[in-house]
């Protein structure tokens, strides 16, 4: 039986991704902040958006390719930065950056991933990015930048938005730490889930192993406590500047949900904004990312990059965020979703998946390319104040 009637969308990979991971790493991928009422609230502001279908147009031929901070990609998406990547699935980091580089989209590595730099920046070839979780230590970002730019990473994320560690209290009920202490409850929890582990035994517990080279870990520490955290500041727009002229490439700045700070960051030097709300992970009051995506638009202008992540699952999802002014759309768990489900199979499949709906849902509405999305916003539900 083929892939597509197995697991014709997202929904079908993230459940059974749910059934071949221990719960604990389950319960890292999905979780987010407080009650998580920003998951359903990403999820019902992208529902909000309605488009246009059109007709007597003729025929449609869809371009998904274009051009991104300099460098062509073939999609308009591409792979967010998660932590502890490699937790979620043996080698994911490795896995991911093989894929990107193979299918030309944009990898994202997190600054804690269970990877370093140099592990994995020569797979990704001119598709690395490396995301950057702000450390106090001038010293260490300089080292940090040095690693990642010596690895081949050229466009660096500026994580803005994580100014202090968040209470996930799924996480805490869950008992996670990071890295995992080895308990008989984890142990239990891994027998059940042998694919797994049998992965995870090839490859050893994953590690903070960028951050750990610069401290001392002292073992394993609440989810949002350990060694990444501990290293962290919380930066300002001096701060900014200061990264901006030791990074010899392009800076994103992500975490942007106002757009007095997206109009700030061009005017830096930002070469683009991402508009996140880092999926409900970090604060519960905020808004949906697709809520604040049009104001952002309009305070940058339209031909200055905008990227988006926030709550997309479906092809349909990422025309939304472009008909609302994304230039680029970013997915993280989605594709933790489709390696759970698939293992190495499962980015390629997810790939068509994304595809194939970004295409057919373009012939409807008779587009080409995504940025004529906009042409086609109908009539929605106003948007809460934001």
């Amino acid at each position: 039986m083929s892939l597509d009637l197995r697991y014709p969308a997202l929904s079908d990979l993230k459940a059974r991704a749910r059934s071949r991971m221990p719960d604990f790493v389950w319960e890292y991928l999905v979780s987010a902040t407080g009650t998580e009422a920003v998951v359903p609230r990403n999820r019902a502001g992208l529902d909000r958006v309605l488009l246009s279908p059109a007709i007597l147009e003729g025929a449609v031929a869809p371009d998904l390719g274009q051009t991104l901070l300099g460098r062509e990609v073939s999609v308009p998406f591409g792979v967010g930065p998660v932590g502890m990547s490699g937790l979620m699935w043996p080698g994911a980091e490795a896995i991911l950056a093989r894929f990107c580089a193979a299918q030309r989209l944009p990898y994202c590595l997190s600054t804690v991933a269970a990877a370093a730099p140099e592990d994995v920046g020569g797979l990704a070839g001119d598709m690395g990015w490396f995301q950057l979780y702000p450390p106090k230590d001038p010293g260490i970002r300089r080292d940090i930048l040095r690693r990642a730019r010596d690895a081949g990473f050229h466009t660096l994320i500026f994580t803005a938005d994580v100014p202090g560690p968040s209470r996930r209290e799924r996480q805490l009920r869950a008992q996670l730490t990071i890295p995992p202490r080895v308990t008989a409850r984890m142990l239990a929890q891994v027998a059940q889930r042998p694919a797994w582990a049998l992965g995870m035994a090839r490859a050893g517990m994953p590690r903070l192993k960028l951050m750990e080279s610069y401290a001392q870990a002292s073992g394993p520490t609440g989810s949002t406590g350990h060694v990444g955290y501990q290293l962290r500041a919380a930066p300002d727009w001096a701060y900014l500047a200061e990264t901006l002229a030791e990074w010899d490439g392009p800076v994103v700045l992500k975490g942007v949900l106002r757009a007095q700070d997206a109009a700030r960051a061009r005017a830096e030097g930002v070469a683009a904004v991402w508009v996140s709300n880092h999926g409900g992970r970090q604060f519960e009051g905020s808004p949906a990312s697709i809520d604040v995506l049009p104001a952002v638009r309009a305070a940058v202008g339209p031909e200055y990059p905008v990227i988006f992540d926030g709550g997309v699952e479906s092809g349909l999802d990422i025309l939304r965020a472009c008909a609302l002014g994304a230039d680029f759309v970013m997915l993280g768990r989605g594709w933790h979703y489709a390696l759970g489900a698939l293992g190495a199979a499962g980015p390629d499949h997810l790939l068509h998946i994304l595809r194939e709906d970004l295409a057919a849902n373009m012939v409807q509405m008779a587009i080409n390319r995504v940025a004529e999305a906009g042409r086609r916003l109908g009539l929605q539900t106003p948007p809460p104040d934001v």
